[in-house]
């Protein structure tokens, strides 16, 4: 099992931490190094200024948001990423939610199936550096009746395929990633839940298109936090678990609710959104229940995540992206390195 590590959104006031974390996990070894964006820092630029002041590691959006950008610019961002780090750009994709795509860029949150398979084959024929045509259901290229025509991506990606993955939480997304992409990320992923709420739709759409799961990359985000304290550690991630089981949606369009009820959390996920939609985050952060913490993080001590690593390379994942938690910058260097003994010591390196 590979490691990675997850900035997260820049400009949250630790961006020279962020640097030196992404400088570190890079001299030790880490696989990838991941940005998200939604509506504050966009991910292409923190990973070019990542990119431009690391050697090895690998740097992926996660995500770069469809709403944001046409196909054809976002294959353009993709080849000069890959050109600029010699081919160590990963492409992940995701329609966010309903409100920022709306709200943030005007763009009507219906049909995201649909609208992803035509994204990603679109962005996939630009990258061929074929001339671009197009005739879907949401996209046409070139525009009937105009002066367009069909024209060819210039730059030269460093590879012939750039890895492309894509964010799925719900089941009909995850066998369409499965079927259409190179890898999945996942996020509050429960090593013991896993093959119910991921993998079962993943394979499932893997053999829709005639493929295993061998190349296929389970990638999920997990907080990790060192010390003795497994229960202090834990309430650290109370708020951010509020937040997105609690208030990362509306009512009735919240896919991490929907995730956390098919945890076993129907209760919990239903208490943690009233609150939180009634303004009450510190209620929705105390109805949190421990157990849904702790499963979807490693916390404690080096034997105990090593313990917890273990569990979810048992369960199918392929790369561990880690999100190392701390106040300062020295805490989360300290968790970082933590995160390669574990894995060695739960023999994984």
């Amino acid at each position: 099992m590979r490691l990675g590590i997850n900035l997260g959104y820049w400009g949250a006031g630790m961006d020279a931490d962020n640097l030196a974390v992404a400088q570190e996990a890079d001299r030790l070894g880490y696989d990838v190094c991941w940005a998200a964006e939604a509506y504050g820092s966009d991910a292409p630029t923190v990973l070019s200024w990542v990119a431009a002041q690391t050697e090895r590691i690998d740097v992926g959006s996660a995500i770069m948001q469809i709403p944001a950008r046409q196909p054809a610019m976002t294959a353009m961002t993709a080849a000069t990423l890959d050109s600029l780090t010699k081919g160590r750009f990963r492409l992940g994709l995701g329609v966010s939610g309903p409100q920022v795509s709306e709200g943030w860029y005007g763009v009507k949150f219906d049909k995201p199936l649909a609208r992803t398979r035509e994204y990603v084959e679109i962005v996939r024929k630009a990258m061929t550096r074929e001339r671009l045509s197009y005739e879907g259901e949401h996209w046409t290229l070139p525009l009937p009746g105009g002066p367009g025509k069909a024209i060819k991506l210039t730059v030269h990606p460093e590879r012939e395929h750039i890895p492309l993955y894509i964010a799925a939480i719900g089941p009909k997304n995850l066998e369409q990633t499965g079927e259409i992409a190179d890898g999945a990320l996942l996020i509050f992923p429960a090593a013991e839940h896993l093959e119910a709420t991921a993998l079962t739709h993943i394979r499932a759409g893997r053999e829709k298109a005639g493929l295993t799961m061998d190349g296929f990359d389970v990638c999920p985000t997990v907080p990790l936090a060192v010390g003795d304290d497994v229960t202090a550690l834990a309430d650290m991630f109370r708020p951010y678990t509020a937040l997105y089981v609690g208030g990362m949606g509306s009512r009735k369009q919240n896919f991490y609710n929907q995730l956390a009820r098919r945890m076993g959390y129907e209760k919990e996920a239903a208490e943690i959104q009233d609150k939180y939609l009634a303004g009450d985050k510190a209620g929705a952060a105390a109805a949190v229940p421990h157990s849904l913490i702790d499963s979807t993080t490693l916390l404690g001590s080096v034997d105990r995540i090593a313990d917890g690593m273990r569990a979810y390379a048992e369960a199918g994942v392929t790369t561990l992206t880690l999100a190392p938690a701390g106040f300062t910058l020295d805490e989360r260097l300290k968790a970082l390195r933590a995160g390669t003994d574990a894995l060695e010591r739960a023999g994984l390196a």
